[in-house]
């Protein structure tokens, strides 16, 4: 496979790294290339700086290994930069850095699916409802959070989430990896409710693109309770998120050779297939 790293912005953690097939290689795994389909691979780790990109770089070269181009995001945490609102800035820009090297690889964005696990799933579904920010009641928040023209983004016509935070809310109330909502806000949800109630998935409900809410069985990292309460509340409102149990542990997510990360791989094929 290829790889290509661009950054998206000055600070050391605003960066992307490019993996894409190379099927006349003999490492090629996957059946064809799938044409013009982009997977963001966004890592986790609760938002904190200790916690990298290489979490998403065995996701990235699997996808590729398999024949599909990956984006293997990095962006500021909370602790090195990041926190509200660069991280969201982040995540957003470096989602949209793929018109600006689009050209140099002939990419195609016309599918561009996430893959974000943990803290990483809720920013890839955050991400998904970003044509709502501007309308969701919060204008302060809106303004503090800067980012392009909606018209030039960059969107995305799918999610799976692999035990994702998608109930900011619920997280910060059951004080998950102590107190990590509050240390990604700048501060619990009485002191700044509307940047909370901006950067909550549950809020830009429904989404009319498809989300898997994948999640482990055996999971003590992230309780199974967030996306059973984000797929209920998007059934309820017409969205189109669906729940799938897989076995296995937090990391077995991320484990390219674990049978609940294969199945994450599979729903991206479908998705960008």
């Amino acid at each position: 496979m290829l790889r290509h790293k661009y950054s998206y912005g000055e600070h050391p953690s605003q960066w992307g790294e490019l993996f894409i097939p190379e099927p006349s290689n003999g490492n090629h795994r996957g059946p064809s290339t799938i044409a013009g389909g982009v997977a963001v691979v966004i890592h986790g780790g609760y938002w904190r700086s200790q916690y990298g990109a290489e979490l998403g770089e065995p996701l990235a070269r699997d996808l590729a290994a398999h024949g599909i181009t990956a984006w293997n995001l990095e962006y500021r945490r909370a602790g090195n930069g990041g926190g509200w609102p660069h991280t969201f800035e982040d995540i957003l820009a470096g989602i949209d850095h793929l018109s600006e090297i689009a050209g140099n690889h002939d990419l195609q964005l016309g599918k561009v699916v996430a893959l974000g696990h943990s803290a990483g799933g809720h920013l890839a579904v955050w991400a998904a409802g970003r044509h709502r920010l501007s309308s969701l009641g919060t204008p302060d928040a809106d303004r503090q959070l800067v980012r392009g023209p909606e018209e030039k983004a960059v969107r995305l016509t799918g999610v799976v989430s692999q035990s994702g935070l998608l109930n900011l809310a619920a997280a910060e109330r059951l004080n998950l990896s102590n107190g990590a909502v509050c240390n990604l806000m700048g501060g619990d949800s009485g002191r700044y409710p509307k940047r909370h109630k901006y950067a909550d998935p549950m809020t830009s409900l429904p989404l009319e693109i498809p989300v898997f809410a994948v999640h482990a069985t055996e999971d003590e990292d992230v309780p199974a309770s967030q996306s059973e309460a984000y797929v209920a509340a998007s059934n309820a409102s017409g969205g189109a998120a669906q729940l799938l149990r897989v076995p296995g542990d937090h990391f077995d997510l991320i484990d390219p050779k674990a049978v609940a990360y294969k199945k994450c791989r599979e729903l991206v094929q479908r998705l960008l297939s």
